[in-house]
């Protein structure tokens, strides 16, 4: 579908093999994708290293799908950091893993994780995925919308508006807002 195209999936995966499977997978489904081997160039891509002082990669991620079991920082920890991230936490994360542990399945979802998904994925999972980007998509215009809403509605402290009020039986007056 070409509505799909404009969304954005960061994919994260140790083996090579199951990065370039979820890669084709959503590619077949018109995602962008980019693909990175670890936790760690995860971070670095999003903006969420220490040495880093971005607070986000200037290109926009509307999903992130991880493997759970990677060295150094798992997809359990990036979930963590992206869900305690001010800037990212909308961001839906989908978490992988050839091992089915009903223990980590769950403390992944309580911990924010939007699917989790058993290896070999398949195109009716990426299938899956879809909602998630749409819903995030939609609160963020939402959001975006109600922003300007509030802003247009400001008014600075040190000023106040008056709103003139015509009841149909008396005189225009002024209320002070």
């Amino acid at each position: 579908m070409a509505m799909d195209a404009q969304f954005h999936v960061l994919a994260v995966d140790d083996s090579i093999i199951d990065r370039k499977l979820i890669e084709r997978l959503l590619k077949s489904s018109s995602f962008e994708v980019t693909v990175v081997d670890s936790g760690n160039k995860a971070l670095e891509f999003l903006g969420l290293q220490e040495e880093t002082n971005n607070d986000h990669h200037d290109t926009e991620i509307n999903l992130i799908i991880t493997d759970y079991c990677m060295p150094g920082i798992t997809g359990y920890d990036l979930l963590k950091k992206i869900k305690e991230s001010k800037n990212l936490k909308g961001i839906p994360v989908v978490i992988m893993s050839s091992e089915n542990i009903p223990a980590r399945i769950n403390r992944c979802l309580e911990e924010g994780a939007e699917e989790f998904f058993l290896k070999p994925v398949q195109l009716a999972d990426v299938d899956k995925l879809k909602p998630h980007i749409t819903r995030c998509k939609s609160q963020e215009r939402d959001y975006n919308i109600n922003k300007r809403k509030r802003n247009d509605e400001c008014v600075s402290p040190n000023k106040s508006r008056m709103k003139m009020t015509n009841n149909d039986h008396e005189l225009p007056s002024f209320v002070l807002i």
